[in-house]
């Protein structure tokens, strides 16, 4: 994948059974309101769906949101078929309810960062900003 033209393009993603997503809810306004195309999956992705779409949409990052406590399987699952389909440029964040002796391991498998409960929207904004793929200039 080149760079991406116009603005940042970010999946946001819940995999797995968690039911729960006003926190990814509220991230996806949050980058759409700093100018990010958003594309939000809905509920109950698998982490197959979550990468086709990425792809599909030639997205610069996945936004992954967990509260469900399967983290370790979901994030990885979701690395290795980016790994696996040559999409390693896409970068994968994360968020929800994760111990913070995961977050290691998770940044060692390839997420770029983990937020936790308290992290602020103009944070998340900011770092995506500052790590995405940057848009080629007009």
């Amino acid at each position: 994948m080149g760079v991406a033209a116009g603005p940042i393009r970010v999946v946001v993603a819940k995999p797995g059974l968690d039911g729960h997503d006003r926190g990814a809810k509220v991230i996806a306004r949050a980058l759409r309101d700093a100018g990010m195309e958003v594309i939000y999956t809905g509920l109950h992705q698998t982490p197959e769906q979550i990468v086709d779409t990425a792809l599909q949409e030639d997205a610069d990052a996945i936004g992954l949101s967990i509260l469900s406590g399967a983290h370790n399987t979901l994030f990885a699952a979701v690395i290795d078929l980016l790994r696996e389909r040559d999409a390693e440029d896409i970068l994968v964040f994360g968020g929800g309810i994760i111990p913070e002796a995961d977050i290691p391991l998770l940044k060692e498998k390839g997420v770029a960062e983990i937020f936790t409960p308290g992290a602020t929207t103009a944070s998340i904004v900011d770092w995506v900003r500052a790590n995405a793929r940057q848009p080629a200039q007009a």
